[in-house]
């Protein structure tokens, strides 16, 4: 129903909640109340002293009756049902919800920003938990450390006759293992709540390097410069607190000053502007390769593009080795991704380009579009199959008010259903699914 056909049932509504009599307003506002009466029933359009006048009788600002409840809480009402709409029949009646009933509409509203913030933490701690290998041996020095006490205190209690030598050794171990526990328990708290590094918890190279990156928003602008220079490679490597990081970052830093000599961000931009992000069509135009257009879009301030794009790479073994997030599309931390992306799926069709549009399982408003293709990245030799590397470009795909309707569940390839990773999706049906969801019921 649009939007201006709801005046008559705003004012309606509002008489209502204010206890008034149809007569009673129609004689407030200097209207006969044949006449109001058309108007609540959306038989008479209003506008101007009309509406003012009413306004003013029932106390609230015109543009309350005029434009009703916000669009954006309207549009959250439709994300709130998201796939569910096929058993929500008054979906269609959602803006007539947040119009009579405000209120609730925005409890509503908040309760689901408040379950999708929890289920984006729950991502995060179950990645972590499951794959962070720092976790992985302060739990086991812990168990190590009770396992050890409950030995020696076993034996002690168990032992009625234990020569002095013997009890003050296992005393000794007691207190070993107990100062032992303490520590390493006490690790694992300050682990948990330090806020340093903004929640990125450096424990291993790649979360240097990725703190590194992110820090940096991904972008090195004085690597852009004309003047940059390998020299300055070494200086950011450098900065790194371990050799593995210091390897790692510098591998990365070479690739980026080298992509940066190929295609120059001014030139990026001014193909963008005339042909969108296409990598496609960018690498055709600009005569360069597929996967250089791709690391170099990731690699563009933000606000010199039409819409963010996250950019993931993956080695032949399906391992995680740059992960550029987007606003909306969860990229685990640890461990592998959701199996049906498309990055996965090019690396049994190399140099074939994948051009797939994502919804995110249970949630209608993630739709991203992407751009995948795995490349050799060793030299042709007899009898040795290439090495791959396989990218994924991601940019969010903006819906539309049209868009925002019941979908069915695709059967074009080209249009697939994602997760974040099996542990984490509500997709029971879904092929792909190696471990049960911890999700129960789609939360």
């Amino acid at each position: 129903m649009p939007r201006e056909t709801l005046v008559g049932t705003r004012i309606r509504e509002r008489r209502t909640l204010a206890g008034l009599r149809q007569a009673e307003l129609a004689r407030r506002s200097g209207i006969s109340a044949s006449y109001l009466n058309l108007i609540e029933h959306n038989r008479r359009r209003i506008g101007g002293k009309v509406l003012q006048d009413i306004a003013r009788a029932l106390d609230v600002e015109p543009a309350v009756l005029a434009d009703g409840a916000e669009a954006s809480l309207i549009a959250s009402l439709r994300d709130a049902v998201g796939d569910r709409a096929g058993g929500v029949p008054e979906l269609q009646r959602v803006e007539e919800l947040a119009n009579r009933f405000p209120a609730w509409s925005r409890v509503l509203n908040e309760s689901f920003q408040r379950i999708t913030s929890l289920e984006k933490r729950l991502a995060a701690a179950s990645d972590r938990l499951t794959h962070d290998p720092y976790l992985a041996a302060a739990f086991h020095d812990v168990l190590s450390s009770v396992t050890s006490i409950r030995s020696a205190a076993s034996i002690l209690s168990d032992t009625a006759e234990l020569e002095p030598a013997w009890r003050d050794r296992f005393h000794r171990n007691l207190n070993e293992d107990s100062a032992r526990l303490a520590e390493s328990s006490q690790s694992l708290v300050n682990y948990f709540d330090n806020s340093e590094d903004a929640g990125i918890g450096i424990t291993t190279p790649e979360d240097e390097v990725e703190a590194f990156l992110q820090a940096h928003n991904f972008q090195i602008p004085a690597f852009e410069a004309e003047t940059s220079s390998e020299e300055m490679i070494q200086v950011e490597a450098g900065k790194m607190r371990s050799a593995a990081a210091r390897f790692m970052l510098e591998s990365f830093l070479k690739q980026y000053w080298w992509d940066v000599q190929a295609l120059s961000a001014d030139r990026l931009i001014k193909a963008v502007a005339e042909f969108g992000i296409d990598p496609l069509q960018l690498a055709q135009h600009l005569l360069v390769d597929v996967t250089l257009v791709m690391r170099r879009l990731a690699s563009l301030d933000e606000n010199q593009i039409p819409t963010p794009v996250g950019l993931v790479i993956c080695d032949a073994s399906g391992a995680l080795s740059y992960r550029k997030p987007v606003a909306g599309f969860a990229i685990p931390r640890f461990g592998a991704g959701c199996p049906v992306w498309p990055l996965y799926r090019t690396l049994s069709a190399p140099l074939q380009l994948f051009q797939t549009q994502m919804t995110y399982s249970g949630d209608q408003r993630g739709v991203y579009q992407s751009y995948a293709i795995a490349v050799p990245v060793t030299p042709s030799a007899y009898n040795q199959p290439p090495l791959l590397r396989a990218y994924m470009l991601i940019r969010p795909v903006a819906l539309s008010k049209s868009d925002a309707k019941p979908r069915q569940q695709p059967e074009n390839e080209q249009h697939t259903r994602v997760g974040v990773s099996c542990r984490l999706c509500v997709e029971v049906s879904c092929a792909a699914r190696r471990e049960p969801s911890i999700l129960a019921e789609g939360l």
